[in-house]
């Protein structure tokens, strides 16, 4: 597999520092409200990295964090007169009741920066050590001048950075450079704080990310993911701190997605222009909000509107229904089957299975794994429109669907298997058995009677389809 690297600007081929297993570290949500379709994003995308480095038979170990202290958990915490604690519980509860709809598996380290204090304070203490840190009037920072590799992840210059930096940014008389960045604040009154040996205060950012990093996946991380507005200055910062402390890569490949926008501008909640999650799941079930992630590169940007959410409705829906089609067709096919169609069936599937993976190991394209099961779609309507393509050739390439499709995290349980009563089902066969046998009083008698139930049959030219009746 190849992944574009952030850091080195090229595709590169994926390989783990410890032999089949990969390390990989998102950085996870602030906790201070409800995510939206732009923060899901990365979660969504960094899922399915993992899900299909784990279908390929690798090891993973995922970590992600929460930001459970900052300055928009604390305003938020305030203006609800609770503590941070009790806000931060409430989101997290809040982020995996969505986060489990849009099916993202949950990592398999969750860490909170309130829970790596010790972890940060450690790392911190390093940095002064060595003399990449310094005490400043509101907290410690990081000489970014002491850094002479500083600016490689996101191109910047420190001289450049320094030049209009007056006009964007604010800094204290004893801070050394307008873009060093804080390690620790300092208390202040009403905040929540632990003790130091700089003074009691609370973590900066970017620090909290390196120290939990590090303490769970090694000095050395396989994957560092995030969206791409993370590249600077987080993921610089991060690069900086953890490097100068230990000596050692930080990162080996950096992946960043790209924005959702609204009108083409960037999806944000200090923009007022944005959907979250919860909301949206009133109107789109969560697995089209997945699907229609999945259906751009993730390094392109998506433009969001409602006519896109209404094409992924009917997208996901064709794929669906090819699925159930399958499984409805396969009862009526022949057991076995060897002419030409078979032939060219099975061939067609092998071709667009291997487009499909083709895809996923070129830079995790989702958008051409997805096209590739839409070709799976078309040659598996063509097979049982022929009527001449076998049971088990048609059965086995909705398993194929399947499988695939659960790669990329979108759940294909079909209405056959979880919404139709065994009952109901056993009253189709038998309809369908007296309608062979041309009792066809006996054959209405059932079907009146599955609507009754709240089903109805749909006779199709490969046989008796049931639904809800609402469908």
């Amino acid at each position: 597999m190849r992944i574009f690297n952030s850091m080195t600007r090229q595709k590169e081929e994926l390989i783990p520092l410890e032999p089949n297993h990969f390390k990989i570290y998102v950085c996870g949500p602030t906790v201070y409200d409800y995510f939206h379709i732009g923060n899901a994003r990365p979660f969504i995308v960094y899922d399915t990295l993992r899900r299909y480095l784990l279908w390929l038979g690798y090891k993973v170990t995922y970590v992600q964090n929460f930001t459970d202290i900052d300055d928009k958990v604390i305003h938020r915490a305030q203006a609800e007169g609770i503590t941070t604690a009790e806000l931060a519980e409430r989101m997290i509860k809040e982020y995996f009741h969505d986060a489990d709809g849009l099916n993202i598996m949950r990592a398999d380290i969750h860490p909170r920066a309130t829970e790596s204090i010790d972890a940060i304070i450690s790392l911190i203490s390093t940095l002064m050590d060595k003399g990449f840190a310094y005490t400043a009037e509101d907290g410690v920072y990081f000489s970014i001048e002491q850094d002479p590799n500083y600016g490689r992840l996101s191109g910047r210059d420190i001289d450049d950075l320094m030049e209009g930096a007056s006009e964007r940014t604010s800094y204290s008389d004893d801070k050394r450079h307008p873009f060093d960045f804080v390690l620790w604040k300092f208390k202040r009154e009403g905040e929540p704080s632990w003790p130091s040996p700089w003074g009691e205060g609370r973590p900066g950012w970017h620090i909290e990310c390196s120290a939990m990093g590090m303490t769970h996946l090694g000095e050395t991380i396989d994957i560092h993911c995030g969206g791409v507005d993370l590249t600077f200055p987080h993921h610089e910062n991060e690069i900086a701190q953890s490097e100068c402390a230990t000596g050692k890569t930080f990162v080996r490949y950096w992946m960043h997605n790209g924005f959702v926008s609204i009108d083409q501008r960037k999806m944000s909640k200090s923009l007022g222009n944005f959907f979250t999650v919860r909301d949206l799941s009133k109107l789109y079930p969560y697995d089209v909000i997945r699907f229609f992630i999945l259906q751009a590169h993730y390094r392109m940007p998506i433009n969001f509107s409602e006519e896109s959410l209404d094409a992924a409705v009917a997208s996901w829906q064709r794929i669906k229904s090819s699925i159930d089609l399958l499984a409805f067709s396969a009862n009526a096919a022949p057991e076995t089957a060897s002419g030409e169609d078979e032939t060219v069936f099975n061939d067609a599937v092998t071709r667009h299975l291997a487009e499909w993976q083709d895809a996923m190991d070129d830079d995790l394209n989702t958008a051409d794994a997805l096209a590739a099961i839409f070709e799976l779609v078309r040659a598996a309507n063509t097979a049982v429109a022929s009527g001449r393509v076998s049971k088990k050739a048609l059965l086995n390439v909705r398993d194929a669907m399947i499988e695939h499709l659960d790669v990329l995290g979108l759940k294909t349980t079909t209405d056959q298997e979880t919404a139709i009563p065994q009952k109901i089902l056993d009253l189709v066969d038998e309809r369908t058995e007296a309608k062979k046998n041309r009792d066809f009083a006996r054959a209405d008698a059932i079907r009146d009677e599955v609507l009754a139930k709240g089903y109805k049959i749909e006779d199709t030219p490969q046989g008796a389809r049931v639904l809800p009746v609402d469908a």
